[in-house]
């Protein structure tokens, strides 16, 4: 028989917003998988939301760059928030977002870029910091964003500094018109897309995997039905995710009378929303959480 730990009970708690117990049972009948724990207390409508990510636990910043109709994002980690909040540590990540605009996408190829003033590269520089800060740090990712003709908004959350904070977004809107306008379009396009944290533009972006898990919850969940209205049925189950969970489909945070597509289509003829990618500080990575209490002890030696 699996163990279950007390961890990963509360872990799926936090990720689900199910009871203690519930968690437990899922993660029995699961032999201890989080996801198939997952869609377990979907199925039997115990789960809050599965949406619901991990504590964001890794420090550092997220810093991006935009030039005309092209805009690049990074994830620069570090042990402390201490060290996220050193102008050197800051001054880095905004030169290496600069340089992303170049890497295409490639974080290999970003790493490899030759650092300003410096004989090396990107990942040289990086390596030079850990020893002259005295902690460990890395580029852990990063992305682009670009139209043939439009802008490319930006928002970035918890700022530190000009195109520095936690959580960045960026946006990209394609079309002709005042650019300052179009500007601010997609500016609150990226504030609604760091709000909402969308999954994808619309369901044709939604990778197939995750279509098909929806869709196999909706059957579990309509069992016996005939099959045409199966069929209806989870159209409609995909329909209702598109509505939370793609950009386009969404209520608009700014206006939720309109969707996203309505409030962009009522900016102007001939906009549209070509894509869009948003960092989160620490997202997916798990940091050992420390007894503070114990540490105190020890300090004092009880």
């Amino acid at each position: 028989m699996t163990t279950i730990s007390a961890s990963l009970v509360k872990e799926l708690r936090e990720k689900t917003g199910a009871g203690m117990m519930d968690c437990k049972q899922a993660l029995t009948e699961t032999k201890g998988d989080i996801e198939e724990a997952i869609d377990w207390l979907r199925k039997k409508g115990l789960s809050k939301a599965a949406k619901k990510s991990g504590r964001v636990a890794a420090e550092g910043l997220v810093g991006f760059a935009t030039d005309g109709t092209g805009g690049a994002i990074v994830e620069v980690n570090s042990e402390t928030d201490f060290v996220a909040r050193n102008d050197n540590f800051q001054a880095m990540v905004g030169e290496i977002a600069k340089l992303a605009l170049k890497a295409e996408g490639d974080t290999a190829k970003l790493l490899s870029a030759d650092y300003p003033g410096h004989s090396g590269s990107v990942e040289d520089y990086v390596k030079e910091m850990v020893g002259t800060i005295g902690e460990n740090m890395a580029v852990r990712r990063t992305a682009t964003v670009s139209v043939d003709k439009g802008v490319i908004g930006s928002y970035v959350h918890n700022k530190v500094a000009e195109g520095l904070g936690k959580i960045g977004v960026l946006v990209a809107v394609e079309g002709e018109g005042d650019s300052d306008k179009l500007l601010e379009l997609a500016r609150q396009v990226a504030m609604h897309v760091a709000a909402a944290n969308p999954v994808a533009l619309n369901l044709d972006g939604v990778p197939k995997d995750v279509l098909d898990r929806e869709s196999a919850i909706l059957a579990d969940k309509n069992k016996g039905k005939p099959e045409n209205i199966m069929e209806k049925i989870i159209a409609g189950g995909l329909k209702s995710y598109a509505k939370e969970h793609c950009l386009l489909d969404q209520a608009f945070i700014h206006d939720p009378s309109k969707t996203v597509t309505q409030a962009v289509k009522e900016a102007g003829e001939g906009l549209a929303i070509k894509g869009f990618v948003r960092f989160a500080l620490g997202e997916g990575i798990e940091k050992k959480e420390d007894d503070f209490a114990a540490e105190v002890a020890a300090a004092a030696g009880t």
